[in-house]
């Protein structure tokens, strides 16, 4: 999850990263950082893969992601919890570079005064991600494409 500024306030966009081909399976964007933005993030992550049981959800030691509800809900789907130690970004490293291309590629040095402005261009980006941006890797190849080679 990360904090992105509209107007004067705090947006936050949670989303899911396919760790193998780097593809962003899901986002969702929220006015509060908590568990209901990000069990509605994972669902769709869900519905898109339908993943066997044993898949491991990684993430960070938030709140949003230890609640119980959340967790119960991984446990119900087969997806095994595995979290930082806490103070170790570098554990999550594929998310935390995600999130520094999107900052560095769309969100420095811009304004969003609205919301649905913030969502158009996260829209554009992530399936810029996903279609067209060549990660070394994979080879130089976009996480579709990687996804489409390796299936």
């Amino acid at each position: 999850m990360t904090y992105l500024a509209v107007g004067e306030r705090w947006w936050y966009m949670a989303a899911v990263l396919d760790q193998y081909s780097r593809r962003v399976l899901a986002w969702r964007l929220g006015s509060a950082r908590d568990s209901r933005l990000m069990r509605a993030v994972i669902e769709a992550a869900l519905r898109r893969r339908q993943p066997a049981a044993g898949l491991i959800f990684h993430s960070d030691r938030g709140s949003e992601y230890v609640g119980a509800s959340f967790r119960q809900r991984l446990a119900r789907c087969g997806v095994q919890q595995s979290t930082t130690r806490g103070g170790a970004p570098d554990e999550n490293a594929h998310m935390e570079s995600f999130f520094h291309s999107l900052k560095a590629d769309i969100i420095h040095g811009r304004r969003f005064q609205t919301v649905s402005d913030l969502r158009h261009h996260l829209h554009r980006y992530v399936r810029y991600y996903n279609h067209q941006r060549l990660h070394s890797a994979l080879r130089y190849q976009s996480p579709v494409d990687y996804e489409r080679g390796a299936a």
